[in-house]
């Protein structure tokens, strides 16, 4: 069984600051902040954590507080009549919480960018049943499952079942992260 990549990422962030996720929940609510970049630069001057951590400390709290949450509503919507399809984003989410800290999660209409420097992952639930996750990986020339297809995202990787967030997909990820550094 796959451990819930949320918690993941905030097992890691305790390892590495001693803080716990009702900690950082507390220190999100004490901040009076309730704007999304607001929250994200307040946590990552004030605590001295690294983008990514700060960027899904903001999202779930804002997820689990009374005020909008824009970004979040644009994630739910694209899941919308594709629940089924949600635990494969979040197990993305909770893998490059593993690869890094240091980048931003930009939800758009239809799918959710992973950028550094520059954008490295985009994820988009494209049916009922999968998910594409574009890669931006140049110079590999693709396999049966990673498909070369040009443009911002140089490959793609259609997934339908989270057990395919698996170690190759780690691999290729951890490659295009390091690549938009």
């Amino acid at each position: 069984m796959m451990a819930d990549p949320v918690e993941t990422v905030f097992a890691n962030l305790e390892k590495n600051t001693g803080h716990d996720r009702a900690f950082w929940m507390q220190a999100v609510a004490d901040c009076g902040l309730e704007k999304h970049g607001e929250i994200l630069k307040y946590l990552k001057e004030t605590h001295g954590i690294g983008h990514g951590y700060a960027n899904t400390i903001t999202h779930i709290a804002r997820e689990t507080s009374s005020y909008g949450a824009d970004a979040d509503d644009l994630i739910e919507a694209q899941y919308t009549g594709k629940e089924n399809l949600r635990p494969i984003y979040d197990a993305i989410l909770g893998m490059l919480g593993q690869i890094g800290d240091d980048f931003e999660i930009a939800p758009k209409k239809a799918g959710v960018s992973f950028r550094r420097k520059k954008q490295f992952v985009l994820v988009e639930p494209k049916t009922k049943t999968w998910v594409d996750v574009g890669i931006n990986i140049k110079g590999h020339g693709g396999t049966e499952r990673l498909i070369a297809v040009g443009g911002m995202c140089t490959h793609k990787v259609g997934i339908t079942d989270v057990a395919e967030v698996d170690s190759e997909l780690k691999g290729w990820i951890s490659q295009a992260y390091e690549a938009a550094g």
